[in-house]
């Protein structure tokens, strides 16, 4: 059996740290298993209130970090500490059920897979809808038709749905080229290969860079056999600050990666 780990990167809305977090706890049954718990500065006191929490399970360590310093570093900076097979990258708006053993079993799957570098499992609203989370790799089209799809439909729904591959058969496990960054894992000796996060991003689109940098060590995969509630506030679509920050990140990651149209 392999071992797992997992990282929570938290910033405010302590109920909702506290139920991703117990569900996460409830449904895995390793013991030798951590989840790491990172506040990034709370402004709301959620970090002091984590502290002060007794999950009553030894397999979880909380770091309170002095600032708030993104997505991808907050991530990263437990990356020095991890000793499991598969590290798991998660949102704190992931729900698991208890008695799936989602975790180990995900992770055993994806360390049975020749090549496998990177899985995600099929994502769920709350109300049980299937989330269109696994994508085609990004191109500024792609990028620009999510974000207006919601709003004018037409052109930049149809485009959005081809971006989210709605249009290919996801019931059974395949390859993707983009992993989304709610709920990802990861063969630890990889991340640690090439260094986590990107730091340079701060938050939004490190997950497509991240993607990137895995495929040129292997495959990634959509493990839809293994399921998960995540609520998925999407920010960037009702905060412009928010949008600006996500275009900033775009324009890294065509700097790096380029504009190319991916292969799935």
């Amino acid at each position: 059996m392999s071992e797992v780990s997992a990282s929570i990167v938290a910033y405010c809305d302590y109920d909702e740290v506290c139920a991703a977090v117990r569900s996460i706890l409830a449904d895995t049954a390793a013991p030798r298993f951590t989840l790491y718990v990172i506040d990034n500065a709370s402004p709301d006191g959620c970090g002091a209130r984590l502290a002060a929490t007794d999950f009553g399970d030894s397999r979880v360590k909380l770091k309170c970090l002095p600032e708030n310093i993104g997505f991808g570093k907050g991530h990263n900076s437990v990356l020095s500490e991890l000793k499991s097979d598969v590290h798991f990258i998660l949102n704190p708006d992931i729900l698991l059920s208890k008695g799936q053993n989602t975790l180990q079993s995900l992770a055993d799957w994806l360390l049975s897979q020749p090549g496998a570098v990177m899985a995600t499992p099929q994502l769920y609203y709350p109300d049980g809808r299937i989330q269109h989370l696994p994508r085609r790799k990004p191109t500024p089209w792609l990028l620009l038709a999510r974000q207006l799809a919601p709003r004018l439909g037409g052109v930049f729904a149809r485009a959005d749905a081809h971006y989210t591959m709605q249009d290919e058969d996801l019931t059974a496990p395949r390859r993707i080229e983009f992993c989304t960054g709610s709920f990802m894992a990861v063969r630890t000796d990889v991340l640690k290969g090439f260094g986590g996060f990107d730091e340079g991003y701060f938050m939004y689109v490190e997950d497509a860079d991240i993607t990137q940098k895995a495929l040129q060590k292997g495959g990634v995969y959509l493990a839809p056999q293994f399921g998960a509630v995540h609520a998925w506030h999407r920010d960037p679509m009702r905060d412009a600050g928010k949008f600006m920050l996500q275009l900033k990140s775009m324009a890294r990651y065509f700097a790096r990666w380029g504009p190319g149209r991916g292969s799935v």
